[in-house]
């Protein structure tokens, strides 16, 4: 087994980003970990087709939670691939699959109420944006220590960002795939995007626990894998 990052280059607002979706290899079987903004899905298949693998072997997608760049192209994914088995957390699984208001979209017609003219338009487009994903049912719904992928990843439950965000531990390769949990930024690891965190003391619980792993590797979805031998440890 081993996961590879699979860095995502795009544009927006004239500026170039960057995204870092992780794919985990077990014996020829694929797992996706997050799908990146709305009309990712080339993209992605692109950069697994330019890593030697084939998009055949695909037979899972974890979502580590609700946020626009995270499920953006889910919808397509399960549309092109239907046999793709999803696997999120109980409380992410109700804003994903639509059964409840996701809180991100709360959280954004909330600020808009506060914010400033110049941002208003930007915040509009925002909630905009949200209100058109469409909705993915979840195959498997997963719990804070569960076992998965024949029990060599476990469920880390990483509240803060979002109430049911989690993290994906794997023991054996000494390795956590954070999702928004934990950003790399400047060598070290610290909290992604603080302001858009519905819980801010959450979060750095959340933070503290997966630093606690210490593990060598931490992929992260914002700043790319930071890593014990190359970061050093400063945590």
């Amino acid at each position: 087994m081993k996961i590879i990052e699979l860095p995502i280059e795009f544009e927006f607002n004239g500026q170039k980003n960057y995204i870092n979706p992780s794919l985990i290899i077990r014996k020829n079987e694929l797992t996706l970990v997050d799908t990146g903004y709305p009309d990712f899905l080339p993209l992605i298949e692109n950069e697994i087709i330019k890593n030697g693998y084939e998009m055949k072997n695909l037979k899972n997608i974890i979502i580590t939670h609700y946020d626009i760049d995270h499920i953006g192209s889910l919808f397509d994914f399960k549309e092109k691939y239907p046999l793709i088995n999803i696997i999120a957390s109980e409380v992410e699984s109700k804003f994903i699959s639509g059964e409840m208001k996701s809180e991100r979209l709360v959280q954004a017609e909330e600020m808009l109420e506060n914010m400033p003219n110049q941002e208003i338009e930007f915040g509009k487009w925002f909630i905009q944006q949200l209100k058109k994903l469409k909705h993915v049912s979840i195959d498997e719904k997963v719990h804070d220590g569960d076992l998965i992928l024949d029990n060599e990843c476990r469920v880390v439950a990483t509240p803060g960002h979002t109430s049911g965000h989690i993290s994906l531990y794997f023991p054996s390769l000494n390795s956590v795939i954070s999702g928004d949990a934990a950003v790399k930024e400047n060598h070290e690891l610290g909290i992604a995007n603080p302001q858009f965190c519905l819980n801010v003391e959450e979060a750095e619980q959340s933070l503290r626990k997966i630093k606690d792993l210490k593990a060598e590797n931490y992929y992260c979805y914002h700043g790319g894998t930071f890593t014990l031998l190359y970061d050093g440890y400063k945590i």
